[in-house]
């Protein structure tokens, strides 16, 4: 494929096309006339060999190249935005800008909060928006990292990314605070014969495979995808959770649980920041890493909250 050949203006085109599939709603969308818009779409069937919007009755559908092309059309999108919007200066005070951030709740509620307070001080026209990391993070993480400013996620996930270290915290369990059972310590014994409530993503890896290390198969009762629900899926329960210290003793006196250490050493969690290198050298990405691993350096270790 020679790029130099191609209009990348088509790639406006086509993503409005995909995404309304309907020629006059996409023109309206990138301010093209329906002629200039109808124009566009065959140019694109011209390249892919394909209708791409196919008539169906009185409505336009997707073929299945056009059902293909929808997400890496956003994708490609977001990456050449990214690129072109890439700065050799940037003065917080002044610039206007939204940076798009991939973390789980547990990494907003502990780090990100505090980066918004920082980021609102210094830097009053930058937006944060943070969504939740897809569980497709592991297998498709370049397109993931391509399309936005960077991703927390802890070490032992992923890896061949750059990244920047932003603080320490450690595996920790919770129960009940009138549980039955288990009083200051659990043994392993207990980790086998309670239920659990887990957090049905795979970003804390290590830690689960740890357990399996242990010889500890979790017999799981309930699973959520947030870890700020664990605590309300522990409290007034004989179940058990293993979570985040930092987190654990922020939601302890909302949820009426308590924490307990692990019957054995637990591996290290280090909360990072990673970033797809098309990132690496732009001046606004530069500022926000920087930013991002000083409010980390100066977060209490989490025994010390």
């Amino acid at each position: 494929m020679n790029l130099a050949r191609l209009d990348l203006n088509l790639v406006v085109a086509l993503r409005a096309l995909l995404e309304e599939r309907n020629v006059t709603r996409a023109g309206q969308r990138v301010g093209l006339s329906q002629p200039a818009m109808s124009a566009a779409l065959a140019r694109l069937r011209r390249h892919f060999d394909d209708d791409l919007l196919a008539r169906v009755g009185g409505h336009y559908e997707l073929t299945a190249l056009g059902q293909v092309l929808l997400d890496r059309t956003s994708t490609a999108y977001d990456v050449l935005e990214r690129l072109f919007s890439s700065q050799a200066d940037f003065d917080p005070a002044t610039e206007n800008r939204e940076f798009r951030l991939m973390a789980s709740d547990y990494a907003v509620a502990v780090f990100g909060t505090e980066l918004a307070r920082v980021v609102h001080e210094e830097a009053p026209g930058i937006r944060l928006r943070f969504t939740q990391t897809p569980p497709t993070v592991v297998e498709d993480t370049a397109t993931l990292l391509s399309a936005t400013d960077g991703l927390f996620m802890p070490h032992g996930v992923i890896s061949d990314f750059p990244v920047t270290d932003l603080y320490d915290d450690r595996w920790v369990f919770i129960v009940a605070q009138d549980h039955p059972s288990v009083d200051d310590r659990l043994t392993r014994r207990d980790l086998a014969r309670l239920p659990w409530v887990t957090y049905q993503r795979t970003y804390d890896a290590p830690a689960v495979r740890q357990l399996g290390m242990l010889g500890v198969e979790p017999r799981v009762e309930v699973s959520v995808d947030s870890f700020q629900l664990l605590p309300l899926m522990i409290a007034g329960t004989r179940r058990i959770a293993l979570i985040q210290a930092r987190l654990a003793r922020m939601l302890a006196p909302i949820a009426a649980v308590r924490v307990v250490e692990p019957p054995y050493e637990a591996v290290p969690l280090r909360e990072a920041f990673w970033w797809h290198p098309v990132h690496t050298h732009d001046a606004a990405h530069i500022w926000l890493r920087e930013t991002a691993a000083r409010v980390g350096a100066r977060l209490p270790r989490p025994d010390e909250e």
